[in-house]
């Protein structure tokens, strides 16, 4: 029929240390077993050679760990500068698994109804017991899972990205290592007018962890909290968000160890290089607060 447009052409991005060969079999499974054109898949060894793929898989063995910013820029170079060569981007977790065979076709039918959807939060599920952890509905206030809405921020292991985004405000913060990159590149989408939404119908099954186990997650998030505010907010918003966390994490009581982490990152955050900044407009932290988290917390 004329005038019909293509079906937008889709990439999986994944990243992985090594460790989990079966489950990132699992995962590649799961992905061409989805309904639709085909959807590529790129591959990431970050610092660990890779396991044996399936033909046709784009890969790349990195010589030491890049974190998951800079694993995850890599995997969409795969794909042509800025991802080109497709117009949205799955970054996938390795030991995650799509849940049903349609969630490719969902993905591209949001793209194609809303040309300034940006980025698509998936929702996560522990599939041995059905939950989705509050720290993976990217909202403020409202623990409710099953709600689908627009957000401030996505979750990064299990989303859909179109490429324009990269190519329009630039890649991830491959320097965050771990921790808040998501919202840098949310924010700076959302400043030249993206949308970003919290799909609750769009599933990735994952296993429940908690990465507050290691005394370098609490580091890494307070030094990237500091330099997500320095890289990206109005000045005179910098020393408000700053010391809102700051008094949530006091308030919280983390342990003696995890404090001291925490302080240690928050410190090196103020004193090292945050990249290139480019603060957000008025308008946006406006924006920011009407979808329900102004950025001051």
């Amino acid at each position: 029929m004329a005038g019909t447009k293509d079906p937008v052409k889709l990439g999986a991005v994944i990243i992985t240390m090594g460790t989990r060969p079966a489950e990132l079999q699992d995962l590649l499974d799961s992905v061409a077993k989805q309904q639709g054109p085909e959807v590529e898949v790129a591959v990431v060894g970050n610092g660990s050679p890779l396991p044996p793929l399936p033909e046709g898989v784009r890969t790349v063995e990195l010589a030491e760990n890049l974190g998951i910013p800079g694993g995850r820029n890599v995997g969409v170079g795969l794909f042509g500068p800025g991802g080109a060569e497709v117009e949205a981007v799955l970054f996938l977790d390795d030991d995650g698994l799509l849940a049903s065979d349609d969630i490719a076709e969902q993905v591209r039918s949001a793209f194609e109804d809303d040309p300034r959807l940006g980025i698509i939060s998936f929702r996560i599920v522990d599939p041995a017991t059905g939950v989705t952890q509050r720290r993976h509905v990217p909202r403020l206030g409202d623990s409710d899972p099953l709600r689908s809405s627009r957000v401030t921020s996505f979750l990064g292991g299990a989303c859909a990205v179109r490429t324009r985004v990269f190519r329009q405000v630039g890649p991830l913060p491959d320097a965050f290592f771990y921790a808040h990159e998501e919202t840098d590149l949310a924010w700076r989408a959302l400043d030249v007018g993206w949308h970003v939404e919290y799909r609750a119908d769009l599933v990735l099954h994952h296993p429940t962890t908690s990465p507050a186990r290691h005394a370098v997650y609490h580091r890494l998030v307070a030094r990237n909290r500091v330099w997500l505010a320095r890289r990206n907010l109005p000045w005179p918003l910098v020393p408000v968000y700053l010391g809102v966390w700051f008094a949530l994490t006091l308030v919280r009581r983390p342990s003696a160890k995890a404090l001291r982490a925490w302080l240690g990152g928050f410190r090196e955050g103020l004193t090292t290089p945050c990249g290139r900044r480019r603060a957000m407009r008025w308008r946006t932290v406006w924006r920011l607060t009407l979808l329900g988290r102004p950025p001051i917390i």
